[in-house]
């Protein structure tokens, strides 16, 4: 399906986006070796609906080998944060694009390694000047050979080589983390290669993209700077009847309810699937629904072919308050933003009750076929995310895990006894290759508890871990209940040998309130003392969300100083009782 705007339409509203009413802010470089007239301004509009002010730079026609080898270009000029390459497989793969079978066998598999090594040159040279991210676009595999049908009975024929070539250039930067790969061959698939490769378009400017379908392209791009600026959404919430399954509990009872291998319970069925997926890549699911709490837990613990079970939600409201109302109570017990909600619900009442009242929630407009809702949640692009960590997979057991935690406290007289309870144990590390993609998204994603809030990709960590006159760490909580991963970090930049600054201290909101960042601080602290340092610095900066760690530095025993909070290393600072430490 089109984009539901005209190209002419985004270039439009392209200049009508003001850039100072727009919070984030990112710079892009597109290299292209075709023509993307139009793609700017697409991205642009797109950026401007997520709140993102885009300045883009466009290089040069079938420039981009001699713009990224060249230092003194305007592409190097522009310092862009992120940069998209854009290749296409008639540029690559020129005449043997046409005449594959004129060579041997040798001299195609010894064509396509010299084109991969091209393109690593490129990217290498590109990584070794500039710490952007760089996103390639892989080759399209035309659905048409030269050789017709008899194509898949050559020895490597044109599309095995295509293949190869997208298999290698996959494979050499699977772990980058700095270098990442556009699925321009999938892209083409779901939209058809008679939809994206207009001949008319091509011969006339070499546009290898329709006109009418660049703004889907553009879509997908947006799927990469939303995770770069950490605006990924992490939770779903789920309305239950006519959503999770066919028909109304209350009316339809628990045989009546439209859930199983037949239709139309099977698309109920293949939804609960989808969402599963996304639960087990690291998305928190909670339930939001107006009913009886007996009759719909009966379908969730009982009914068979229910996919997902009590256990894969880490909150669950079902009651009849209204939908709003519920929906903070659900980001008060996750600790988490109203910004990190997608909320599903088939009610049109619902959705613009949602929108209009907590308008941080992203609230999608559900197809009127259920039959589509698995498509359509797989393309909401704001679960998107470059690179899934350990903590990641195991954010949905953590979450279940917080429920017990929040049941101890319920039980317990107070916060000390409680914390005692808890069993916590701190871990502190040096940030390794195995810790620093947690370590970066904490750090694009931690708004609460977060001193500075400064971003930071992962490539600008690496520098700074293998910089002396950086001292970089992350926490690791456990307690009784299980493992919470690293939800801690901080930076510390040694700006003299009497003088630290703290650039950043942060903790993920799923450990506040446990006096964690007390023990971090003492660790700091301690490897001052070992290095003879005499004063620990730090600036508060606030914003519309970080309130939780405003009063961390006073309480701290740092003293303000013009723009700083200094705390003098020789002071006496306790150590909470009921904390294990080990560094």
């Amino acid at each position: 399906m089109n984009y539901e705007k005209t190209l002419s339409d985004f270039i439009n509203e392209s200049s009508k986006i003001i850039d100072k009413n727009l919070k984030k802010k990112i710079k892009i470089a597109i290299l292209s070796s075709y023509t993307v007239n139009g793609l700017k301004e697409v991205i642009r509009v797109k950026c401007s609906e997520y709140g993102i002010s885009s300045s883009i730079y466009e290089g040069q026609y079938n420039q981009y080998s001699q713009e990224i080898l060249d230092t003194d270009s305007n592409f190097y000029k522009f310092q862009p944060d992120i940069v998209f390459l854009l290749i296409d497989t008639r540029n690559i793969f020129d005449q043997i694009y046409y005449f594959s079978d004129s060579k041997s066998i040798e001299q195609k598999k010894s064509f396509v390694s010299e084109k991969i090594s091209e393109i690593n040159h490129l990217i290498n040279f590109f990584t070794d000047q500039s710490n952007a991210t760089i996103i390639i676009t892989n080759l399209n595999i035309p659905t048409n050979s030269p050789y017709g049908i008899s194509e898949l009975k050559l020895d490597y024929g044109l599309l095995e080589m295509i293949n190869e070539f997208n298999l290698s250039l996959n494979s050499n930067y699977k772990k980058s983390e700095q270098i990442a790969i556009l699925d321009f061959n999938s892209f083409v698939s779901k939209y058809g290669e008679d939809n994206i490769f207009d001949p008319r378009q091509y011969f006339f400017g070499n546009i290898q993209i329709s006109i009418k379908f660049l703004p889907n392209f553009g879509n997908e791009i947006v799927k990469y700077i939303i995770p770069y600026l950490g605006l990924t959404k992490k939770c779903l919430v789920l309305d239950l009847d006519n959503t999770l399954w066919g028909g109304i509990v209350g009316e339809d009872g628990f045989n009546g309810i439209k859930l199983g291998p037949e239709p139309p319970g099977n698309v109920f069925v293949e939804f609960q699937k989808i969402i599963l997926s996304l639960h087990q890549r690291g998305i928190i699911l909670a339930i939001n629904s107006k009913n009886n709490f007996d009759d719909a837990m009966q379908i969730i613990k009982e009914h068979p072919y229910m996919v997902l079970k009590e256990e894969h939600f880490s909150s669950i409201k079902i009651n009849w308050n209204d939908k709003v109302s519920n929906i903070k109570q659900i980001v008060e017990e996750l600790n988490i933003g109203l910004d990190s909600i997608v909320f599903l619900d088939d009610d049109k009442v619902n959705q613009e009750l949602v929108k209009s009242m907590l308008p941080e929630v992203f609230v999608p407009k559900l197809p009127e076929d259920p039959s589509l809702y698995s498509k359509y949640l797989q393309n909401i692009i704001e679960f998107s995310n470059l690179r899934i960590t350990k903590e990641d997979k195991q954010r949905g057991k953590m979450y279940a895990q917080q429920k017990m935690r929040n049941e101890l406290a319920t039980t317990t007289p107070d916060l000390t006894t409680f914390l005692k309870k808890l069993d916590l144990k701190i871990t502190i590390k040096k940030v390794d290759a195995f810790s620093l993609p947690r370590v970066s998204q904490l750090i694009l994603k931690t708004n609460q508890f977060n001193l500075t809030t400064k971003r930071y990709q992962e490539s600008e960590i690496e520098l700074m871990v293998n910089d002396p006159n950086f001292f970089i760490g992350y926490v690791n909580v456990k307690d009784k209940f299980g493992d919470n991963g690293i939800t801690g970090v901080f930076i510390i930049k040694k700006e003299s040998k009497k003088i630290w600054n703290i650039d950043t201290f942060l903790l993920s909101c799923r450990v506040m309130g446990r006096d964690v960042e007390k023990g971090m601080f003492v660790y700091i602290v301690n490897e001052a003392k070992k290095q003879n340092v005499e004063q620990i610095k730090s600036k508060f900066i606030p914003t519309q969300k970080n309130k939780p760690v405003e009063n961390f530095l006073p309480n701290c025993n740092f003293k303000k100083d013009g723009d700083y909070w200094v705390y003098m290393v020789k002071s006496k600072l306790s150590f909470p009782e009921f904390l294990e430490i080990e560094a």
